[in-house]
């Protein structure tokens, strides 16, 4: 007996009392709190063979794709304002001596791409990303695009932006989001592409092993890759996928409160 009337009572909650009132409905659930994700923490991908590639670089070996663009900016080494020429006598400050980057020098690659010749998301994106659904970008937008990583070799700590795709693969999400190791075969099986900035920075060479992990910008303490570049969140707030996470959680909450207020004026 005492089931069923607690059956009752969650199907017509207002079977026991002495009036009808007024329904409350339950209103859908809030988009995500973009401030609950700085706690996050994403696991290590440890010992994993780096190789150095650059913005400019042109197709030699067994490396057929061009880097005057990346997979998702056409137009990589003009945005970044020249060839970031790898040859250590070319650089200062982890940059080419030639010009100041207009885009963060400390980039990678990993061999993943979420996107499908800038019209669609893959299937898998959405259920493979971790940060996917905290962020409403349009069909064909990268939701990776810009995301920081921590690189550790040798005891000593780099973050850079990841910035395009490979080595070698775009599609090996169950290694860059997952826990299996690289798929790709060629050059050491390497999973992770290094700019010169980061290789310069961490004093590493192509093929050695590194370990490394996605953070959230919460995380990225100030640094050389703090510096330049209008991707970059420390010199551009505006290119903080986050910040306008919070807009827009922020714009939800006022709704609400303003959606509250009438319902009472109204009842009152």
């Amino acid at each position: 007996m005492r089931v069923v009337l607690l059956a009752l009572l969650t199907i017509f909650p207002g079977l026991l009392c002495g009036q009808s009132g007024p329904r409350v409905i339950t209103p859908t659930a809030p988009p995500p709190n973009p401030s609950e994700f700085t706690r996050l923490q994403y696991p290590w991908h440890q010992n994993i063979t780096a190789t150095v590639f650059w913005i400019g670089e042109k197709p030699s070996g067994r490396n057929r794709t061009s880097n005057h663009h990346s997979s998702w900016d056409r137009a990589w080494q003009k945005n970044y304002g020249g060839f970031d020429n790898p040859d250590p006598q070319a650089r200062a400050n982890f940059c080419p001596k030639g010009f100041v980057p207009r885009l963060n020098p400390f980039y990678i690659a990993l061999p993943y791409n979420d996107c499908v010749d800038h019209r669609a998301h893959k299937p898998e994106a959405a259920s493979v990303i971790p940060w996917f659904n905290r962020y409403k970008r349009r069909p064909g937008r990268s939701v990776c695009r810009g995301r920081w990583v921590q690189l550790v070799y040798k005891g000593k700590t780099c973050y850079a932006q990841w910035e395009d795709c490979g080595p070698f693969l775009t599609d090996d999400w169950r290694y860059v989001f997952g826990r299996q190791r690289p798929a790709n075969s060629n050059n050491g099986r390497a999973g992770i592409d290094v700019s010169p900035a980061v290789r310069d920075f961490l004093g590493l060479k192509s093929h050695d092993k590194v370990h490394w992990r996605f953070v959230e910008i919460g995380h990225v303490p100030r640094g050389p890759w703090a510096s330049l570049g209008k991707n970059n969140p420390f010199v551009n707030p505006d290119a903080n996928p986050d910040l306008h996470a919070a807009r827009r959680y922020n714009d939800y909450l006022r709704r609400q409160r303003d959606a509250a207020y009438q319902r009472k004026k109204i009842g009152s």
